[in-house]
């Protein structure tokens, strides 16, 4: 060999030696997460011995369920086994949910074992058993790091002493259900309905599925209860297989589960909705705030104009006296209370007899309308002077009356549109318990009648105001016109409604209201002129208009041309790889309407769109939607305005119920979809 050559291999065996150093070194090095190999009890031939394989993470370590989601890999098993000797499937407990950058693994963080039930021969040896071992392959990982980890697990069978610890071990194997669940596919959602009793406590639900790649794992899961039956809605994979079965965990909170096993079928719609952990409601007293600043805040949405005429000649007699002045801010607020809890009463009930309906369900009926129509033109025909009946004259003095029926309709109209901090705590009402929710209704209540009940325990702030005098009486003909207008919206939502006919049968109704109370007030007859009003308005509202109402009349093409909404056609839209706006809107939502005219039916938006390629699905929700109300639950709204955007290959991002000119068109423009 050549001198020249002695260097170079010397340093080649340098880094021969220093690569086997760290090889040993790293077969040395104990790993972070621990496991031995333990049987329950000696050897019985001819039947089964159950084995589990006992893992110790360090802190800060983890493990992964058979499953691991979207990162890392599960436990492998080649087993050294006697002959004759069969192990089964590894049962695992109920697995853990991580979260790291938008990825969601399946994991153990603290000690746990899995179980295997082996099949001994009757030919077995009891005596002297030979020893059995097991190559196992795992993968521990940190939030930062992940070591692939090995070990070979040997166990003695004749030293066997049986131990408590597989008491606790099999406890927390989660059963496996009697009967088997039903699968369906549709709307890029997978939905499984799984036998389970309606008493079970379910304080943290989540669905681990065996199968690989099938859903989003990180999406969230939506859950609703119909009797003893528990349907559970996860967002499908982009790209999932149809599986002929399907099993998986299903956990109920505090490292309780059962396990399933699901065929395809058929899949009940509707149910209530539960909350989960991955929609945590909140602190309460958060939620409350909440309520009550939406409260507060609707004094000045859209959706209450309305009536602030109402509170306008409210606010001018609250002036008069100290004790006037406290019995209507009382009365108007006992008022708007007892309308948002009946209403929250309402709602809970519809909603735990499976029915679909959310916080606006009262202007989704046409008789609903037609009541507040009818009532409507009778205000402003009282207002202008037509007649002056006290059960009707909202401002007058001494008389709380006028003050509480203020309340009561302010609230009725002025609920269904959801305005900012309104939504969540809304939202949260449909899945807390009942108690809760009835404080959130009444947190909304007191937020709405607030200024009211301030005016009245407050002398500073009535000062403010001006004094009482002639002017009470040309200002209250004036606000007619409000509520005039008022009228004329509610016609319009008549015939969007129910149609042509309904809406000119409601518009009679309400003229021969106005005819009959005029006449009731002229004194002509009254008890004849209040029997044919009652018998007028029984017959017309049982018989004549419910006959009347038509299909809802078709949506008009506005600037932004837009699909209209299904979750089937957000879910192409969505495989399509470009952006997606999706709104949901409805003809008695005022708050929707200024927001379509000032940011979404403009040119601008339109082009922005256009350049972008944004995909635009519409809902309409004037009339009662179930699978709108059901995709409005999974998003915890309980209302609209509600307007959802998707980056391409991104989850919903909730904007604004309250949209700015540019909002839609900066979007657009930030979106990877979008030109130079």
């Amino acid at each position: 060999m050549r001198a020249r050559s002695l260097p170079l291999l010397a340093v080649l065996c340098a880094f021969l030696a220093l690569l086997m150093h760290d090889v040993a070194t790293a077969q040395a090095r104990p790993n972070h997460i621990a496991a031995r190999l333990v049987a329950e009890g000696p050897v019985r031939p001819g039947q089964p011995l159950t084995l589990a394989i006992a893992f110790t993470p360090e802190p800060g370590w983890h493990g992964y369920w058979k499953n691991p989601g979207d990162a890392g890999y599960g436990l492998t098993l080649k087993w050294k086994l006697p002959p004759g000797w069969q192990a089964g499937e590894p049962q695992y407990p109920v697995p853990q949910r991580l979260v790291i950058g938008g990825l969601m693994n399946h994991v153990y963080e603290g000690p746990y074992a899995v179980l295997i039930d082996v099949e001994v021969p009757s030919s077995a040896a009891a005596a002297r058993p030979a020893p059995i071992a097991v190559d196992a392959q795992w993968l521990a990982c940190t939030d930062q790091i992940c070591v692939p980890e090995q070990a070979r697990l040997t166990l003695d069978l004749a030293q066997v002493q049986p131990g408590a610890q597989f008491d606790r071990w099999r406890a927390a194997i989660p059963a496996l259900i009697d009967r088997a669940a039903s699968f369906a596919s549709e709307g890029g959602r997978l939905r499984i309905a799984i036998p389970l009793p309606a008493t079970l406590a379910k304080p943290d639900l989540h669905v681990f599925l065996e199968q690989r790649d099938l859903v989003r794992y990180a999406a969230v899961q939506t859950f609703a209860a119909e009797g003893d039956l528990l349907i559970a809605e996860i967002p499908l994979a982009a790209g999932a297989g149809r599986p002929q079965t399907m099993s998986g965990i299903l956990a109920l909170g505090n490292g309780e589960g059962v396990r399933f096993s699901a065929v395809p079928g058929p899949v009940p719609t509707g149910g209530v909705p539960l909350k989960t952990g991955d929609r945590q409601a909140g602190p309460i007293w958060l939620l409350l705030l909440g309520a009550l600043a939406g409260g507060l805040l609707l004094n000045v949405m859209p959706c209450v104009f309305p009536i602030l005429s109402l509170k306008a000649l409210s606010l001018a007699r609250a002036g008069e006296s100290d004790a006037q002045a406290r019995a209507e801010g009382i009365a108007y607020t006992a008022g708007v209370l007892l309308a948002t809890l009946a209403l929250g009463v309402l709602l809970l009930v519809l909603r735990s007899a499976g029915e679909m309906v959310g916080w606006a369900f009262q202007l989704q009926e046409p008789a609903v309308v037609v009541a507040l129509l009818v009532l409507a033109s009778a205000i402003t025909a009282n207002l202008a002077g037509v007649f002056h009946l006290p059960s009707l004259s909202l401002t007058r003095g001494g008389q709380p009356a006028g003050a509480f029926a203020t309340g009561l309709l302010a609230a009725f109209v002025a609920t269904p549109c959801t305005g900012p901090f309104m939504a969540a705590a809304m939202g949260a009402a449909l899945l807390l318990p009942w108690a809760q929710a009835l404080l959130l209704f009444g947190a909304l209540g007191l937020g709405l009648a607030l200024p009211f009940l301030l005016l009245g325990f407050l002398p500073p702030l009535r000062r403010l105001l001006p004094r009482p005098g002639p002017w009470m009486e040309r200002f209250r003909r004036a606000m007619a016109v409000p509520m005039g207008l008022t009228v004329a919206a509610l016609a319009w939502l008549c015939w969007r409604l129910g149609g042509a006919s309904f809406a000119v049968g409601a518009a009679i109704l309400a003229l021969l209201t106005i005819a009959a109370l005029a006449a009731l007030w002229q004194g002509a007859n009254r008890r004849t002129a209040l029997a044919g009003l009652s018998a007028g308005l029984a017959v017309t509202m049982a018989v004549a208009l419910p006959s009347l109402v038509a299909p809802p009349a078709s949506a008009t093409e506005g600037v932004l041309p837009a699909r209209p909404f299904s979750e089937a056609t957000l879910a192409s839209a969505r495989a399509e790889g470009r952006p997606v706006f999706v709104w949901f809107t409805a003809d008695w939502c005022l708050t929707c309407k200024v927001n379509e005219r000032a940011a979404i039916e403009r040119e601008a938006t339109r082009k922005a769109f256009e350049k972008a390629g944004v995909v635009a699905l519409v809902g309409d929700w004037t009339r009662r939607d179930p699978a709108i109300t059901r995709f409005l639950t999974r998003h915890g709204a309980a209302g609209i305005p509600l307007y959802l955007w998707y980056a391409p290959g991104g989850e919903a991002q909730v904007l604004p119920q309250v949209l700015t000119v540019d909002s839609l068109v900066s979007l657009a423009e930030g979106s990877p979809q979008a030109g130079p």
